[in-house]
């Protein structure tokens, strides 16, 4: 029987989706099932693209308006609650050996969702399904609660320099 674990990738650095991505697509190499739920994003990107040629193995899927500037709107609420409840779904259903929750910290932290319910999702997981948490600032509850925790620290970033988000790099 495969053993899952709780994962967070958090951070300023860049790298944590990405990451998210690789271990997706690791896994679905080795005939493993994902969700992949993508809170707050709304934006069509490479990694979505190449991970829905993947159907199949991988469900990709996005609740969000886009980014969140200021107080969140009842429609950015909904679209995240939306898909807090479409992940514990797929937490709980058999079909899903890895569930994936990019920028879920991001919408923790912005009010969309509440951080009891993350934690009920993540005592109430499955031995046998990985869960990943990504998304700047993650809450210490979370962290507490998670087997692996990586901060992503930005050293050095170009769009300090005023560069802007490249295709293929970036999104």
């Amino acid at each position: 029987m495969f053993n899952g674990y709780v994962q967070v990738y958090t951070g300023n650095g860049k790298g944590k989706t990405t990451a998210a991505v690789g271990l997706a697509v690791r896994a679905a190499g080795c005939g493993m099932r994902v969700f992949f739920a993508q809170f707050i994003k709304s934006l069509y990107s490479g990694e979505l693209h190449c991970l829905q040629r993947l159907d199949g193995l991988i469900d990709v899927q996005q609740y969000g308006k886009g980014f969140v500037r200021g107080a969140p709107m009842a429609e950015d609420i909904e679209a995240a609650q939306r898909g807090l409840h479409q992940a514990q779904a797929a937490v709980l259903s058999t079909d899903y050996q890895v569930v994936i929750l990019d920028e879920i910290n991001v919408a923790l932290t912005l009010g969309l969702l509440e951080l009891q319910d993350v934690v009920t999702l993540i005592q109430n997981r499955p031995q046998d399904v990985e869960l990943i948490l990504t998304g700047r600032g993650a809450h210490q509850r979370l962290i507490e609660l998670a087997d692996l925790v990586t901060e992503f620290k930005e050293i050095k970033h170009y769009f300090t320099k005023g560069i802007t988000a490249r295709q293929g790099i970036e999104y």
